[in-house]
């Protein structure tokens, strides 16, 4: 982990990409630890709004000044010119929340969703103010189709809207629906968009990247957690999971997120094992991922529900984490200054037609190279001048001899132009498929199940059938038995009746019998 930096040391001094401990001046009492909190940085100051420790929601505001190295508690009052129903639910203070999002947008910090111990009936996404200029926060009445109440989503800025991306409501049903909030109006409109985005989720992370693309990485199912990557594109709705190259990331659930100059730096989280040991980082141009660090397995940065922000000091961009919790709760602040990124060029595909290109490519760079060598020795000989040179005829020879050379030159740097242009599509068109690739093998792997679940149930009807003839063949011959047996019981009916009758015969013989000796005597 490194050694703390204290109050009267400056950020300057920790070492580029190690986290090192932010140690409070003069022994500046510390906010009680927590996780599933939030935090933000305006103007050098780091402002950590709620979280949840022992089962209970927290509702304070915790405020860390980097030019003092000193923690205070805000202590925001109700903005009386601002009453809705959560204002008049919570009363004067600020509502206990955890599992919420927080965004700056101008002087404010803006509080989403999150849970919530307000008596409000209202089942729907909430949102608060806090004005750091005036210390003041209120509840904001919301319009438009307002998204179910939940936790463990994720809240991304762009623009002046807010892009609110799956979780988990009341009920703890997953979701995977996209909200937009425009903060301007406080209207809300549900995003629909194409089919193949990410699996209902809560405790991931989100990012815009140039202003056109909602990146969405790891999280969880109640069962199970993700290291996928989706994109989708904010101007035709559609997703798609690209594929990454560079270092193999761990599926994670309950991690940190933030985007800087294109690079989206992830810290802890965990699975259902352990926490997650890495700092990592993905080149959100290139789709390659890198380990910038790593901790130890029971460090504070190894853990769920910790805050990540950013912040520049004296031209050094530094990665700020607060809180978590990994079997103990945290309330410690860790910084790590960021070394300039030099990430791998990503590895593409190269078809049969675009390895021609760049032999084309190769070859007319050598000729080039040839003949740029060819014309600066014959104008370099005898410090020869073309247009001082006398008519001679050996004049007239070397003329022509530069005059085709530089015609020939013109021809290959016209064939470079075009092998360079073809080339260019050629990679747009590799770039595409790679992009499609994701989903054809998700395709594959779906079919192929469900080709596995049909192969298992032909067996299954196999076998039933199998068991089937077996049981008919076996009716033909108990229908055998059967015949026998009824002409076995009709030779005993015939058999029975026929001693009856004897029986019969031999009653009324013997009565007639008796009659006649009566009459004799």
């Amino acid at each position: 982990m490194g050694g703390g930096i204290n109050g009267d040391g400056r950020l300057a001094a920790a070492p580029y990409d190690h986290w090192v401990l932010l140690s409070p001046a003069g022994g500046s009492p510390r906010p009680s630890a927590r996780y599933k909190h939030a935090a933000e940085v305006i103007q050098d100051k780091l402002y950590v709004v709620g979280g949840s420790r022992n089962g209970r929601s927290l509702s304070d505001v915790q405020v860390f000044d980097f030019r003092t190295f000193t923690w205070l508690a805000l202590n925001p009052t109700r903005d009386s010119n601002r009453l809705n129903h959560e204002t008049n639910a919570t009363g004067g203070s600020f509502p206990a929340l955890a599992g919420h999002s927080l965004v700056k947008w101008k002087n404010n910090l803006v509080a989403v969703a999150g849970n919530t111990r307000s008596t409000s009936s209202s089942n729907k996404v909430s949102v608060w103010l806090i004005d750091v200029e005036t210390n003041s926060w209120s509840a904001v009445d919301t319009y438009g189709k307002v998204p179910t109440a939940r936790g463990g989503q994720s809240v991304s800025l762009f623009g002046c809207r807010l892009l609110m991306f799956g979780g988990e409501d009341n009920k703890r049903r997953l979701l995977n629906d996209l909200h937009i909030l425009d903060l301007e109006t406080m209207m809300w409109e549900e995003v629909k968009t194409a089919k193949g985005g990410p699996a209902p989720r809560y405790d991931h992370s989100a990012a815009v990247y140039a202003d056109q693309y909602l990146l969405i990485f790891g999280g969880s199912s109640h069962s199970t957690c993700f290291n996928d990557l989706y994109l989708l594109d904010l101007q035709t709705l559609e997703w798609s999971q690209p594929d990454t190259q560079g270092a193999h990331i761990a599926p994670r659930s309950g991690h940190a997120g933030t985007m800087i100059d294109g690079n989206w730096y992830i810290v802890g989280g965990g699975d259902n094992a352990s926490g997650s040991t890495d700092t990592i980082v993905m080149d959100a141009s290139k789709f390659v991922w890198s380990v910038v660090t790593s901790v130890s397995a029971r460090d504070p940065l190894a853990c769920e529900g910790l805050a990540l922000c950013s912040t520049a000091v004296d031209g050094d961009k530094f990665l700020i984490s607060f809180g978590g919790y990994n079997g103990k709760y945290s309330n410690e602040i860790f910084v790590l200054k960021l070394k300039a990124r030099n990430l791998v060029q990503p590895r593409l595909l190269q078809s049969p037609a675009a390895a021609a290109a760049a032999a084309s490519v190769t070859a007319a760079y050598a000729v080039i190279t040839a003949t740029d060598e060819k014309t600066r020795d014959i104008v370099a000989t005898d410090d020869f001048d073309i247009k001082k040179a006398q008519p001679a005829s050996s004049s007239k020879k070397f003329v022509a001899e530069i005059d085709a050379v530089n015609g020939e030159k013109d021809k290959l740097e016209s064939r470079l132009a075009e092998v360079r242009d073809e080339n260019s599509k050629l990679k747009d068109k590799l770039d595409l498929a790679n992009l499609s690739y994701g989903e054809l093998a998700k395709e594959l792997e779906s079919v192929q199940n469900q080709l596995a679940a049909e192969g298992s149930r032909c067996q299954k009807l196999e076998s039933q059938i199998a068991a089937a003839r077996k049981r008919l063949e076996s009716a033909g011959s108990l229908e055998n038995e059967l015949e026998v047996l009824r002409q076995q019981m009709s030779q005993v009916g015939q058999t029975m009746a026929t001693t009856q009758r004897q029986k019969s015969g031999g009653v009324w013989n013997w009565v007639a019998g008796s009659a006649e000796a009566s009459d004799d005597e």
